[in-house]
């Protein structure tokens, strides 16, 4: 697939109107709170059926009532995913109970503010191991439903802070050096060398499914519209943040690179998507890749230590 898309197309897209998506299923991780509830609530206005993946249940059904109140008649299911739990994910989608699957929003994620370390209960660090070997593993049991699709995709959710990161295949799990900022950093960029390295590799395969990867920028809660009781921002906060709105914007915002990856037919695989100026606010637009992202040995390197971290058999890609 080409890795560009044709001006005409940036030109044309509506954050606000995107195409109606009626018949679409599509998955979004994390789709109960920030940003995931903004990509889950405009995929809802396309006629989508838009599946939210949530460890929480009831805030699952909060969002999803949310979303109802402000678009009647939006098509939406919940299922339990907790991506901590790595043997878990197999019955998470054997519970959508679908023919297929047309998108995978892989948005789901943790950071750790403060000390110490943490590890899931496969010995795995906590950040690293949700935001990247849990959408890993969980892509693989999602493959057979994705290929069944027509032309689906799998819209990975990376992060401005990724940019100034480097990974260290070598402490991966950051036993040697953990530093929280950084290891949240280093755990998007694990996810956005995964995207990438997941469409060259279906590309190789002659795959109908594309890997897509997106980030949004500078995404600030002080600048995210009030969703009660997902999310509810003060006359307060809206005031003191107002500055910050020339360089970055909210999360309602942030959706919509990830919006646009699932929907529009002029997004390619092995594409980096990002909000237009600088990187930090605005429109989506297709982004020259980041350097550090086109090393493609630490991409394989990743991908192979990921495959032994897990037991996940991606190799048949």
């Amino acid at each position: 697939m080409s890795s560009t898309a044709s001006p005409s197309s940036h030109r044309a897209w509506n954050v606000r109107r995107p195409p109606e998506a009626d018949g679409r299923v599509i998955l979004v991780t994390g789709g109960n709170a920030g940003i995931g509830y903004f990509i889950a609530e405009q995929l809802s206005a396309t006629g989508a059926m838009v599946v939210l993946g949530s460890r929480s249940p009831a805030r699952a059904e909060v969002a999803m009532t949310s979303i109802r109140a402000r678009i009647p008649g939006a098509r939406l299911r919940s299922v339990r995913l907790d991506l901590a739990d790595l043997t878990s994910l197999g019955a998470v989608v054997e519970s959508l109970k679908v023919e297929r699957l047309d998108a995978v929003v892989h948005n789901a994620g943790v950071a750790l503010d403060d000390p110490p370390r943490r590890e899931t209960g496969a010995g795995h660090e906590f950040m690293f191991g949700i935001n990247h070997l849990g959408h890993f593993v969980l892509t693989q049991w999602l493959m057979p439903l994705l290929s069944a699709a027509p032309s689906a995709r799998v819209v990975t959710m990376g992060s401005f802070a990724a940019k100034s990161e480097r990974l260290d295949l070598d402490d991966l799990q950051s036993r040697r050096d953990y530093r929280p900022k950084r290891t949240y950093g280093r755990s998007k960029l694990a996810q956005m060398y995964f995207g990438l390295e997941l469409d060259r590799r279906l590309r190789a395969a002659d795959s109908t499914v594309a890997s897509v990867v997106v980030h949004p920028g500078g995404a600030l809660d002080s600048l995210t519209p009030s969703r009660p009781p997902v999310h509810t921002r003060t006359t307060g906060e809206r005031l003191k943040a107002a500055p910050a709105a020339l360089l970055v914007q909210g999360k309602h915002a942030g959706a919509w690179s990830a919006v646009r990856a699932v929907l529009d037919p002029a997004v390619r695989g092995g594409q980096l998507w990002g909000p237009r100026v600088f990187g930090l606010r605005g429109r989506p637009r297709p982004e020259a890749m980041w350097s550090h992202l086109e090393d493609r040995s630490v991409a394989a390197g990743l991908w192979d230590a990921s495959c032994d971290l897990t037991g996940a058999d991606l190799g048949i890609i």
